[in-house]
């Protein structure tokens, strides 16, 4: 198990930190919606499970995996982010908020039977001692859920297709090979986001992109709804294969 002060190599993740509230938004209109948790949940169930997110935020998703898994572990290196989910989870006993990063997990071998990354880090290239770490935790039989943008259909495909930064830098295709190169069954999930009303969404979506790529998304979409589909990358250490 490694602790704290063996990592400085994590990230800000701008969209949370930049304005929390917006994210807070965007985790509830991804929840209304219900398909891609429903789909993680049918892939590899969690309950009576110990369940690890890495990259947890603020904790949106932990009371959630909560109602159902045996113990949850969230696991992230921005202490701002990391006070706020200890405050979200304090009267949750199965949850544990810990100190770390996807390269240095502060959880013991062989310890975990489901782990979750929600848009967080594991990119494709770059992500191998992570995966090295997911390998070490995950316990014989255990699953590693991925979430990660596809870029084959839906109205986020489209912005991300439009924009210049951010996860529209990084090359789908060569994310999917590295995948493939190490195993990992790639899920297409239909899913969305499902705002409270068009403003709201507007709000989310400037938290993810550039300024003029929204404005021109927003004069031509009349809903406060919007279409996403993700790619769940199913991995499973060797000895749980």
């Amino acid at each position: 198990m490694k602790t704290p002060q063996d990592f400085d190599d994590w990230q800000v993740a701008p969209n949370i930190v930049g304005d929390p509230e917006s994210y807070e938004l965007e985790n509830e209109s991804l929840r209304r919606d219900g398909r891609l948790d429903r789909a993680l949940y049918s892939i590899a169930p969690w309950q009576k499970q110990t369940l690890v997110d890495i990259g947890c935020g603020a904790g949106f998703w932990l009371p959630h995996y909560a109602e159902r898994a045996e113990q949850v572990i969230g696991v992230e290196p921005d202490q701002r982010l990391l006070d706020l989910a200890e405050v979200r989870t304090s009267e949750l006993p199965v949850v544990d908020v810990r100190h770390g990063s996807a390269e240095h997990l502060p959880i013991g071998d062989h310890s975990a039977g489901i782990v979750h990354a929600r848009f967080a880090y594991f990119f494709g290239p770059g992500a191998e001692v992570g995966l090295d770490e997911v390998a070490r935790i995950l316990a014989p039989g255990g699953t590693f859920l991925a979430i990660d943008n596809s870029w084959s259909g839906g109205d986020f495909a489209r912005l991300l297709r439009a924009s210049t930064v951010g996860n529209a830098t990084i090359d789908p295709d060569e994310t999917q090979e590295w995948w493939a190169e190490r195993g990992a069954h790639r899920h297409e999930i239909d899913g969305g986001w499902s705002a409270k009303s068009r403003s709201e969404l507007e709000r989310v979506l400037r938290i993810e992109f550039p300024e003029e790529v929204v404005s021109d998304f927003i004069k031509d979409h009349q809903s406060s709804s919007l279409s996403y589909r993700f790619a769940v990358y199913e991995w499973r250490s060797k000895d749980s294969r």
